[in-house]
């Protein structure tokens, strides 16, 4: 199976011929699943249950796999032109948190036949160290490496926000880590909303940013947006201005290895 090549350089990034959403069903996943599909794109979610369709507006793809297993995903999943990741759990436990928050990364982009835009939500504070943290972050670090065109987003608390809070303002370097709202709100349309237009938007790619919602009207202009944002460095696997905190060199053998594997193309 063909890996995307390390660090290609994307100057254009055209839209996707088709959006796959992972994490469909979660409460940012149904939004992104109907703004996909809300912009004209030819919309696909992932689920386990097909009873789970109901979910989706008529006309979109229900695409049946399990995210944790790569065997499982079929080729709806693998042409895929444009990834919305929407998926993550919370919590302390190790093995979930490696197999949803980072394993769906590494099996979607492991079974990927042609390039594609990805936009990859995580949250805000994700490099203060905790083991749900940790295993989205290491996510992160796959999708920089896979020399794909990307967007990470990293969002505030869901839905914190006031009736009169929708001006959206992006920041990098990630030093907000209080754990509470006090980090930030953002609504989860506006969520789903970013996470959407950034697929279409040369301005947003190799981008990485906190996502969070200031007192005034809704942001509208998203490309304008993304181009106010420093683009992570060409070949680093961390974000820009982020905390030096998980070296490479510390981390688990296989994470290693599979970071190895997206940038050399292997197996």
């Amino acid at each position: 199976m063909t890996k995307p090549p390390m660090n290609r350089e994307l100057k254009v990034v055209a839209p996707p011929a088709t959006v796959l959403v992972v994490g469909a069903t979660g409460s940012i996943g149904r939004l992104a699943v109907a703004e996909a599909f809300r912009r004209g794109y030819e919309t696909r979610a992932l689920v386990r249950d097909p009873a789970q369709g109901r979910l989706f507006p008529a006309g979109v793809q229900v695409v049946v796999g399990d995210l944790t297993r790569a065997e499982t995903l079929p080729e709806d999943v693998a042409c895929a032109t444009g990834i919305v990741f929407t998926h993550g759990i919370s919590g302390n436990d190790s093995k979930g948190a490696e197999q949803v928050n980072y394993g769906a990364v590494r099996n979607v982009l492991s079974v990927l036949e042609a390039p594609a835009r990805i936009a990859l939500m995580t949250a805000v504070g994700v490099t203060k160290p905790s083991v749900g943290h940790d295993w989205k972050r290491r996510g992160e670090r796959l999708v920089r490496a896979s020399g794909l065109a990307y967007t990470i987003v990293r969002p505030g608390w869901f839905d914190y926000n006031a009736p009169d809070q929708h001006r959206l303002v992006l920041r990098q370097g990630d030093t907000h880590w209080a754990g509470s709202p006090a980090d930030g709100v953002v609504s989860r349309a506006q969520i789903a909303q970013v996470l959407v237009a950034s697929l279409a938007s040369s301005a947003a790619n190799r981008k990485t940013f906190e996502l969070v919602a200031e007192h005034g009207p809704a942001t509208e202009d998203f490309d304008a947006l993304f181009a106010q944002l420093a683009a992570d460095p060409p070949g680093s696997i961390d974000a820009v201005r982020d905390v030096d905190n998980m070296p490479l060199e510390k981390e688990p053998a296989r994470v290693r290895n599979q970071l190895a594997a997206l940038r050399t193309g292997d197996e």
